[in-house]
């Protein structure tokens, strides 16, 4: 297109380029759809950008007046190389949306699914859009067919769709519409029935849906009451441990551990985590040299789960479990120098057997404490390093098994 100037009216006042769609909010500035949608619902604001002035009712009006304008500016200005805009789709509304569900339930199977499909390019198309659906109920109605859908051990072919297909399309739609917080809150509202059938998904799912499946889990414990967060069954610790085994993706990895972080201090959490294996699973996953993100949630982990008896035998049942904390410390970040050394710390204080207090020697624990002490600039971290350090001087001060170096920082 050659250089050519643009009326300054036609210009949206946010992104400064030529409006497609141009709508008006009630302090009668225009701007193009697409930029005030984002500014208004997906960054959460509640302002007109360019008056400042709060909007109570962030409803947009079509400005067809100035969109035919510029139409016609566009079309006298094609030998300039100018295309000409088209004439926008009118928005989705809360009838359309109503009537796509209507027709879902009365839909063969393999309709259902083009219908789920039809939902999800409907929520990518704006934020907007996703408002629309969310008060039409589409969340609520999405977790329905979750729930409804037997686990994938059933074969039920329905045409050349199955019912876990429905489903898994279901979860796709739902992990993408990312809902509010209010929305996913509802969905608790059947005595933890949706998180069993998400459950189910973990266990029986096929590899994407359990990667949405997960994440949806997090989002949803996130906004948890107590009583629910209290009330978690086991296999959910199980599947969720699972998932950090099968690496499904990084961000599945991150939303498990993220999800143990937030779920394990509630009630006796921290036990069904450890009966469902997952301080083996989270020190396979240090030893596995994860990111540093990954390496921090999975010492914070540990961490929470140390906090209890049960967890501190299984830690040190596994014969790794002391040598990749030690190694963790002052490798990855300050977060993971604090949470490695107050694991050491948990362990020193209430499994101070003889055969520990050497394996702590033998596997560079008490050298790396002595370092932490020299280097760490942390007053906590550093004030515990010489806590473990003193409480079992008697033992290690003296070892050869410290290098003379570190020996000077050992405290008296």
């Amino acid at each position: 297109m050659e250089e050519i100037e643009v009326p300054s009216h036609f210009l949206c006042p946010i992104s400064m380029q030529l409006m497609r769609d141009p709508v008006t909010v009630p302090t009668g500035i225009t701007y193009d759809r697409d930029s005030i949608e984002k500014w208004l619902f997906s960054c959460k604001n509640n302002t007109c950008p360019l008056t400042k002035q709060t909007l109570s009712d962030p409803e947009l009006t079509p400005n067809h007046t100035l969109r035919r304008l510029i139409q016609s500016w566009c079309t006298l200005n094609s030998s300039h190389g100018v295309e000409r805009i088209p004439t926008p789709k009118p928005p989705i509304n809360e009838s359309q949306i109503l009537k796509l569900i209507n027709e879902y339930k009365t839909a063969c199977h393999q309709t259902k699914l083009k219908s789920l499909r039809t939902l999800k390019s409907i929520a990518q198309a704006c934020e907007r859009n996703k408002i629309c659906m969310e008060n039409a109920g589409v969340v609520e109605f999405l977790a329905l067919i979750i729930r409804e859908a037997k686990p994938r051990t059933t074969d039920i072919f329905l045409g050349s769709t199955t019912i876990d297909d429905i489903r898994d399309e279901a979860i796709s739609v739902l992990y993408n519409f990312e809902s509010s917080d209010s929305s996913m809150k509802r969905l608790l509202s059947n005595d933890g029935e949706f998180i069993h059938s998400l459950t189910q998904v973990l266990k029986h799912g096929i590899f994407q849906s359990r990667a949405y499946a997960i994440k949806l889990l997090k989002s949803i414990l996130n906004v948890a009451d107590p009583v629910i967060l209290i009330g978690l069954n086991r296999d959910l610790f199980t599947e969720t441990s699972n998932v950090l085994k099968d690496n499904l993706t990084q961000h599945a990895s991150k939303a498990a551990l993220k999800l143990l972080v937030e779920v394990c201090p509630w009630g006796r959490n921290r036990i069904k985590a450890v009966e469902a294996g997952a301080v083996f699973t989270l020190i396979e996953l240090l030893l596995d040299g994860a990111e540093r993100r990954v390496c921090e949630l999975g010492l914070v982990g540990l961490d929470i789960l140390c906090g209890s008896a049960e967890g501190r035998a299984e830690f040190l049942r596994h014969g790794a479990g002391l040598a990749v904390v030690s190694k963790k410390i002052l490798r990855v970040s300050h977060l993971a120098n604090s949470r490695g050394v107050k694991i050491l710390s948990n362990v020193s204080r209430f499994c101070a057997t003889s055969s520990v207090l050497q394996e702590m020697l033998n596997v560079g624990v008490v050298s790396k404490l002595c370092l932490v002490i020299q280097v760490e600039s942390a007053g906590k971290t550093k004030e515990k390093a010489r806590e473990i350090l003193k409480l079992h001087s008697r033992v290690w001060k003296d070892s050869s098994c410290v290098p003379v170096h570190l020996l000077s920082s050992y405290p008296i």
